[in-house]
């Protein structure tokens, strides 16, 4: 494999950011989400949004990395504060693009989203699953993360969705080591 690493995201990622996210969310999310929401979310849109989150995020503590192989971006996460609690962080989106899969790119995300998290002071972490999202829900659960018990329902416009939180502690003897 080619040289890996996580590095924070830059101005000059956003058109890779948001064609990672559309493909992905459109391959990844066709059968879980209405053909009308993953449509909802243009270049355009997205675009906008990345541009906000990486080059005027509202806090420092709002952070968007990638993880890179060679001179390639393959994956990106996000996270920021937990609106209900100042010691949680929530992870918004992390995404691997799939033909990348399995090489260790959502592991080193996940990793380097929980150093920061730890550097900030955080004790724990939050995100949220879309339900049928074996994936997802699986490479969380491998890594230590659990289902807390809350669900939210999602109105997309053209019906509804549910997702599950997943959580874990960020305390020293947490199993969130080799995620």
């Amino acid at each position: 494999m080619a040289d890996a690493s996580v590095r924070p995201a830059r101005p000059a990622d956003v058109g890779e950011i948001v064609r990672i996210q559309l493909s992905t969310w459109r391959t990844a999310y066709a059968g879980l989400l209405p053909p009308t929401a993953l449509e909802a979310v243009t270049d355009d849109v997205a675009r906008s949004q990345w541009e906000d989150a990486i080059g005027t995020p509202p806090t420092a503590r709002h952070r968007v990395l990638v993880a890179v192989e060679g001179p390639m971006l393959v994956g990106f996460a996000a996270v920021e504060p937990d609106a209900e609690s100042a010691a949680a962080g929530v992870i918004g989106t992390l995404l691997v693009e799939p033909r990348w899969g399995r090489r260790g790119h959502a592991s080193r995300l996940l990793a380097a989203v929980v150093d920061l998290a730890r550097a900030d002071g955080w004790r724990g972490m939050t995100t949220w699953v879309v339900d049928g999202d074996a994936v997802s829900a699986a490479f969380y659960e491998s890594a230590g993360w659990a289902r807390d018990g809350w669900v939210r329902t999602l109105d997309t416009g053209a019906g509804t969705i549910q997702e599950a939180r997943l959580h874990t502690s960020l305390a020293d003897d947490a199993t969130t080591e080799g995620a």
